[in-house]
């Protein structure tokens, strides 16, 4: 990000895509690169270029935001807008940024804005790199090391921290958890499961085995994983 968030609107109802690019009219930090009626057209201008951030209708024809938010592989971040708060529970299992519910006050939209603006704020700024997370389970903050760190199995709203001698359940998403591993020692084998690459210790077939643990790989992600694992 530079000083501006490039941002896009997509909504099929004119009058929310009015309204939208109104409120984005009174924030200097927000650049609007683009307004799309629907998912195809947006796909179309993502193609053409590269934004930090989507503010994306749910309900449109052909494909809805769900469908495309799963369907574009390292999307933009997002801000849901939607008329229905029963996708809220997909917003958080797709690591959406906000969820703004329509009616959309300026208030509202405005929170949502810096919220963004701090996200990509942090992002620029240089990070000291740890050995370790914290991540809460049973109501605790628990101290992850990542030496430690065998798999990650993804369940639904919850993961599994598989570690050498137990397991930690922590409400998360496998993308959310896999921006904070560091990327020279862990990799995504399939949607729902992340492995430290040094510690597999067989390969067979589409199976990675890790002491008594058995992970899957996809077929989409073989080569990608043995060519991470295999030097």
């Amino acid at each position: 990000m530079s000083d501006k968030i490039s941002c896009v609107i997509t909504d099929d109802e004119p009058f929310a895509r009015k309204g939208l690019q109104g409120y984005m009219e009174k924030i200097d930090f927000l650049d609007l690169k683009g307004v799309c009626e629907d998912a195809l057209q947006l796909s179309n201008l993502l193609q053409q270029q590269t934004v930090d951030l989507l503010f994306l209708d749910i309900q449109m024809p052909h494909i809805t935001g769900v469908e495309f938010l799963r369907a574009f592989r390292n999307p933009p971040k997002v801000i849901f807008t939607t008329a229905y708060e029963q996708y809220a529970i997909q917003g958080f299992e797709l690591d959406v940024m906000d969820y703004l519910l329509k009616p959309i006050s300026y208030d509202r939209f405005l929170k949502a804005a810096w919220k963004a603006r701090d996200y990509f704020t942090q992002k620029e700024q240089p990070e000291i790199a740890v050995p370790y997370i914290f991540v809460k389970s049973n109501g605790r903050l628990e101290k992850i090391t990542f030496a430690d760190i065998l798999f990650i199995e993804g369940m639904e709203n919850y993961v599994a921290i598989h570690l050498e001698n137990r397991k930690i359940i922590t409400h998360t998403t496998i993308r959310s958890l896999l921006e904070k591993l560091p990327a020279n020692q862990f990799i995504q084998t399939h949607k729902s499961y992340i492995v430290a690459i040094n510690k597999v210790e067989t390969i067979e077939g589409n199976t990675l085995f890790l002491q008594k643990q058995q992970v899957p790989v996809s077929k989409n992600l073989r080569d990608e994983v043995l060519g991470r694992i295999v030097k």
